[in-house]
């Protein structure tokens, strides 16, 4: 991004004002890519960046948000508390397609639109999971580390090939990874109650109860959104269903998991490993236990962050905010709360 004062000089050359607002961009990640809000600069505002390296917790995101009229929000929490403190905001562009730290009801209230990035990591993530799932039958990250300590000699392990998924979620993602199971020759059940029998048929997955696919599948998939009913949705009781070969997959939302559940469930050997994304509390904590055990893969949030992903959920971001300060009409299928959008 050009030097900030010859922004302005060239800004004034041109009869424009210095800065038309602050745009905040809360992720973390997009502080080591400000070319990617070139076209927010372009367009005669001042871009704000997180740049602690971490996601912002309510008193981080409150001292950056004087004078914002709009956010690349990631998923710092916005609550009444924000939002009442914040009368310039005018739309929050969330860089991903999650909302469980949004407070919905409370933006529409102070006239926030809350707009999503729909449709641009669900492939991203799809890879993801199945890198997870491929390191976890193959053992892959204990032959590296062996081979680094100076260890060789391989050892029995398992395959994708033939195997069981039980997909919970059948949203873009679950769909998405559904898909990538019919080329391992895979038998995909999913749970998901909203889902039309005929997409079930088009993916060639069997519905059935969640307590079934516990029973059955060799690789346990979380697609599921992060709601009140779904948090701790795989607690000690879902653990203790599953087969002490399988292995848990989590890139959705990490309360989904009771997370001492199944540091408990691992520990016992109750469960084969698990592979995650993403945790109760982000980052993990430097004394979680799953850092010390070597049946787990871990990630940190990052499933949906390809270069191809993190361009297009930034553009989404910009062309929301870009056309609701424009007073122009936003895309009716991102826009959670149409009414503050005017949509």
């Amino acid at each position: 991004m050009a030097d900030r004062r010859q922004r302005e000089l060239r800004r004034a050359s041109d009869g424009r004002l210095p800065s038309r607002g602050k745009v905040l961009c809360a992720s973390s990640f997009l502080a080591k890519r400000p070319e990617l809000l070139q076209r927010l600069d372009d367009e005669g505002y001042e871009v704000v960046f997180n740049e602690s390296g971490r996601t912002l917790d309510e008193a981080g995101l409150g001292a950056l948000l004087p004078g914002v009229v709009a956010t690349v929000a990631g998923t710092e929490p916005y609550n009444e508390r924000i939002l009442a403190a914040a009368p310039d905001l005018r739309i929050v562009a969330r860089l991903g397609v999650g909302f469980d730290q949004i407070d919905v009801a409370a933006a529409t209230r102070y006239g926030v639109a809350v707009a999503m990035a729909f449709g641009t990591n669900h492939e991203a993530v799809a890879d993801h999971t199945f890198a997870l799932m491929a390191a976890l039958a193959s053992s892959l990250t204990s032959y590296d580390r062996r081979v680094r300590d100076g260890s060789w000699g391989s050892l029995a392990h398992g395959s994708l090939h033939g195997t069981t998924v039980g997909i919970v979620g059948l949203g873009r993602i679950g769909r998405a990874v559904a898909k990538r199971c019919q080329g391992f020759a895979m038998r995909v059940l999913a749970h998901d109650p909203l889902i039309d029998a005929t997409i079930l048929g088009h993916l060639g997955c069997t519905q059935v109860g969640l307590d079934e696919l516990l029973a059955q599948a060799d690789f346990v998939s979380l697609h599921a959104p992060l709601l009140p009913a779904t948090r701790h949705l795989i607690d000690a009781a879902a653990l203790s269903r599953m087969k002490s070969s399988a292995y848990l997959i989590n890139t959705a939302r990490g309360p989904l998991v009771d997370e001492a559940a199944l540091v408990a469930a691992l520990e016992a050997g109750e469960i084969a490993g698990a592979g995650l994304d993403v945790f109760e509390s982000e980052p993990l904590p430097a004394g979680s236990r799953l850092r010390a055990l070597e049946s787990v893969v871990l990630s940190p949030h990052a499933a949906g962050m390809s270069e191809g992903a993190v361009r297009a959920m930034t553009d989404r971001c910009i062309d929301s905010i870009l056309a609701h300060l424009d007073g122009r009409p936003l895309e009716p299928s991102l826009i959670l709360n149409p009414e503050a959008a005017g949509v």
